[in-house]
């Protein structure tokens, strides 16, 4: 039998893709290249990646201070195992991330994606507490529709939605706290006061300022300093999810710069090595990880991973965070953060627009098409078209559409953006509604 001779009928063969029904699923688009902010495809067509390839781009595709730093390396030292030994790039990330971040944070436990930084910071806070001789002490608090992950922990302190029904028996509980929107702070904070007041609450995440697959739901830096306060005072460690946010999508470099109550635990993936790479990365401060020290082998922390701080990914990281520190960079982010505004300004309180949102690099605009918010909006699949025909790469959360550049992204090419949702909005005008759509947002 002959073999298929494309790109993407050869992947149909043997591939099964994320998030995707394969039974109806169009062929994949094959992507051959890239450059700055756009994909280049098998038949030469080039589409504008206006979601940094699931948020993980930070300075454009194919960027060659990072392919030159990777390449370096791979010809002084592709990997060695990390118990037991280390090596210079692991150690000199470590140190200049710590520099940057908030002065509490101490010490780096290294793995390879944002799920796995999430589970590291979990068996921190659980194991934190068994070492204290709290292990009743188990008990996590999370924002309603939040996401960390798809692991079994991650997936346990996010929402309970359809993408993860058929494992909710062996999730374990946690207590859901509605998020702190605008004009609703109140009522989170007296939710977080009636759960402190229990015993065996052990831990508190949260994605800080921005829930990402909730639809770019946004809240305040100083509701969520005053919900840290809290957790503290009742002794509640408290995990930031910097995933997403991390690298400057919010504005500055992390989310947690605008916090005045500072987390225990943050974790980091997605942009630490500036799209290139697949690394993880959680901090600690010094009481956590002081916890684990003893004589007694038993109260180490007992977690790793094959490729745990992985030399060419820590080189591909130490690339990209030289870009971001650069003061090109920051004016990058300005400019985009300016843009977004601008459109935000002319979007706004039009028909068929029920709401938008913006903060830093990230604009999220949500359609009203005279149903619920959902995932599952048929709108979805007529957005990604319409981006598409016009190549854009979106992937929208139902009937909402975010836009969450490279920071390379040229003002032209953020125009075509932005004209792409304008005629969004057309489409939405002419939508006939179905009820009862399931709410989740995921993806």
């Amino acid at each position: 039998m002959p073999q298929p001779t494309s790109l993407a009928l050869r992947d149909a063969a043997v591939l099964w893709h994320p998030y995707t029904q394969m039974q109806t699923a169009p062929l994949p688009i094959p992507v051959v290249r890239g450059e700055g902010s756009w994909l280049i495809a098998e038949d030469g067509t080039r589409y504008l990646d206006a979601i940094s390839s699931w948020w993980v781009n930070l300075h454009g595709h194919s960027h060659p201070a990072i392919a030159e730093r990777v390449s370096e390396q791979l010809r002084t030292l592709e990997h060695v195992l990390f118990a037991g030994f280390t090596h210079p790039t692991a150690v000199e990330l470590a140190e200049q991330l710590l520099a940057l971040l908030p002065a509490n944070q101490a010490r780096v436990f290294y793995s390879d994606n944002g799920s796995t930084a999430v589970e590291v910071a979990l068996k921190m806070v659980l194991q934190y507490f068994h070492n204290q001789g709290q292990p009743a002490r188990r008990t996590f608090l999370c924002f309603r529709n939040s996401y960390h992950g798809d692991t079994f922990g991650a997936m346990a302190v996010s929402a309970r939605g359809a993408f993860t029904e058929p494992f909710w028996p062996l999730l374990f509980d946690v207590e859901f706290l509605d998020v702190p929107v605008p004009g609703h702070e109140a009522a989170t904070l007296t939710q977080l006061d009636a759960l402190l007041l229990r015993p065996d609450v052990a831990g508190f995440i949260f994605e800080p300022l921005v829930l990402g697959t909730a639809g770019m739901v946004m809240y305040e830096p100083e509701v969520l300093s005053e919900m840290l306060r809290r957790c503290h005072q009742a002794g509640v460690l408290c995990i930031s999810d910097e995933v997403m946010t991390g690298f400057g999508r919010t504005g500055p470099l992390f989310a947690s710069e605008l916090l005045t109550e500072q987390p225990d635990i943050m974790c980091f993936s997605k942009g630490l090595t500036g799209g290139t790479l697949a690394m993880g990365l959680t901090t600690c401060a010094a009481p956590v990880y002081e916890a684990f020290l003893s004589h007694d082998k038993m109260r180490a922390l007992f977690h790793g991973h094959s490729y745990t701080a992985n030399p060419v990914a820590c080189a591909a990281a130490l690339a990209s965070l030289e870009l971001t520190r650069a003061d090109e960079c920051t004016h990058q982010r300005q400019r985009i953060e300016a843009a977004h505004a601008a459109f935000r300004q002319e979007i706004e309180g039009q028909s068929g627009v029920r709401a938008v949102r913006h903060r830093g690099t990230i604009l999220a605009v949500e359609y009203d098409p005279g149903e619920g918010t959902s995932y599952f909006s048929r709108l979805r699949d007529a957005f990604y078209q319409l981006a598409l025909d016009h190549r854009v790469v979106l992937r929208p959360l139902g009937n909402v559409v975010y836009l969450l550049p490279p920071y390379c992204t040229t003002d032209e090419e953020l125009g075509l953006l932005y004209d792409v949702l304008r005629r969004m909005r057309e489409l939405v005008l002419d939508f006939t509604p179905a009820p009862n759509l399931p709410e989740i947002l995921h993806d």
